[in-house]
């Protein structure tokens, strides 16, 4: 296994990637703290967080196996040589673990707190019984010749899909409702802040070692960066420039002619002259008893 060449490098290394933990961490709190100030989750897409589950699970399993199993580090290096080094730190196993409770904790607000409606979609979850569906066939797959590595590999690629597509939904949910309201801004920041250090960790390992092999050896973590980067670039150009400050569900002020009342007031205007004169005509118009 290879070692450090610089030690500040070294510093540098555990500094940013417990900066990203810490980033990655904090940012499911905003939101968790907004719904149960809420009561409500109503602006939150379902689907967003049922899809990030199974992201977070696959990328807490490849994480795992790859920093505690020697038998999978030795398969590591027998493909990539055993002059590098593992591209997976503690914190990666700490924030994954980390993210897959809250996860689960996000989903039991909305079991709880009101929904407005919504539903997980059909399609989230067949799109999400179909991945373990696959990722079972490959446990298979890989048992017999304990192909670990290629399994978690399979793993680290559904970890990657998922972060691909799990932030659509939130984001067409915003657009539908040309409002980001119920949906943490400060989490998207914090989430954007961790990508950035945890895409500068990697760099800051390849500098050292003076390659480039723990992008290709852990492309999982390299996409998780740069996807995470441009979908909190999404989220943001939502908050700050296309839907600044708008609540979606509220009424609209009311203008002057809605203020009206349904009957106006001139209309059944009738002065007591008025109503003692009618009355004079009826009993004109009554015929004499005999």
């Amino acid at each position: 296994m290879a070692s450090w060449h610089s030690i500040p490098l070294q510093v540098l290394y555990q500094v940013l990637g417990w900066l990203t933990f810490i980033s990655w961490a904090i940012s499911c709190y905003p939101q968790i703290i907004l719904n149960f100030r809420r009561k409500s989750v109503v602006g939150l897409n379902l689907d967003y967080k049922l899809l990030n589950l199974t992201k977070q699970t696959s990328y807490l399993i490849y994480n795992a196996s790859l920093y505690f199993s020697t038998a999978i580090q030795k398969q590591y290096f027998e493909k990539y040589g055993f002059g590098q080094m593992i591209p997976v730190a503690a914190n990666d196993v700490a924030f994954s673990a980390h993210n897959v409770i809250m996860t689960l904790v996000v989903l039991f607000q909305v079991a709880i707190y009101e929904r407005g409606g919504q539903k997980f979609s059909k399609s989230a979850i067949a799109t999400v019984s179909v991945i373990w569906l696959i990722a079972t066939v490959c446990f298979f797959v890989a048992l017999p010749d304990h192909s670990w590595l290629w399994l978690i590999s399979i793993f680290n690629s559904i970890q990657v899909c998922m972060t691909m597509i799990k932030y659509m939904p939130q984001a067409l949910t915003n657009f539908l409702r040309k409002s980001t309201d119920g949906f943490s801004i400060g989490g998207v920041l914090l989430d954007f802040s961790g990508g950035v250090f945890n895409y500068s960790q990697m760099a800051v390992q390849s500098i050292d070692q003076g390659s480039w092999v723990n992008f290709s050896g852990n492309v999982g973590k390299v996409l998780l960066s740069l996807v995470t980067i441009f979908y909190d670039l999404l989220f943001m150009f939502q908050h700050y420039v296309l839907y600044p400050g708008k609540k979606a569900g509220a009424w609209p002020k009311a203008n002057e002619k809605t203020r009206q009342p349904l009957i106006c007031p001139s209309s059944i205007d009738v002065t007591d002259q008025q109503i003692k004169g009618l009355k004079k005509s009826s009993d004109l118009s009554l015929p004499q008893e005999v």
